[in-house]
């Protein structure tokens, strides 16, 4: 129960930063970390020690990757090698397609682009996440890092294309412009 606790009360601390003022997703990368609730965070990593202590479980691992990146100052200095070992040991206890992609994104933060990529490309290959929004939108951001803007602009258009959310539409085909035009500061972002 604890780690479902301090899963929510991390989760929670960033809703005031995941939405600009016009209802649009903000990218983790993106968001104003200086708006995240601080007394959720502090009763999360609290609820997180007493999981850890009992032996914790699912909800534990992933509270614990929500509190690698509360503790973090920005997306540069998170670290991303705990939680893609934490995502690791998640898969091994409640193996889901999500949670391989969520791993692919922390190893592509933590390796390199190509790392990721290449989980990605197995997770495609399965066709376990086919239409999934989420799978063409990473595998963008991997693409675009990587300097293959024709791709990466044709992944955020397929991305666009499967999501049935009109804001999380736009942002996609706004990752697609900016796949293409090559913007250098947006390549770094838009993890």
């Amino acid at each position: 129960m604890h780690g479902l606790v301090a899963l929510l009360e991390l989760q929670a601390s960033r809703i005031p930063a995941r939405t600009g003022p016009d209802g649009q997703p903000v990218l983790l990368a993106h968001q104003d970390r200086r708006k995240w609730d601080q007394l959720h965070i502090s009763r999360g990593l609290a609820a997180l020690d007493r999981a850890e202590q009992l032996g914790g479980g699912p909800y534990t691992l992933q509270a614990a990757i929500a509190a690698c990146h509360a503790r973090a100052g920005s997306i540069a200095v998170t670290d991303w090698r705990r939680i893609a070992a934490l995502y690791t040991v998640l898969a091994h206890i409640a193996s889901s397609p999500v949670v391989d992609l969520n791993r692919a994104v922390a190893v592509g933060m933590a390796e390199g682009p190509e790392r990721g990529l290449a989980i990605l490309e197995d997770l495609a290959r399965r066709k376990v996440l086919s239409g999934y929004p989420e799978l063409e939108a990473v595998r963008g951001t991997f693409l675009q890092q990587l300097g293959r803007p024709t791709e990466s602009r044709a992944a955020f258009e397929r991305a666009a294309a499967d999501t049935g959310n009109t804001r999380t539409r736009t942002l996609y085909l706004q990752q697609a412009e900016q796949a293409e035009r090559g913007d250098p500061e947006e390549k770094e972002k838009s993890s």
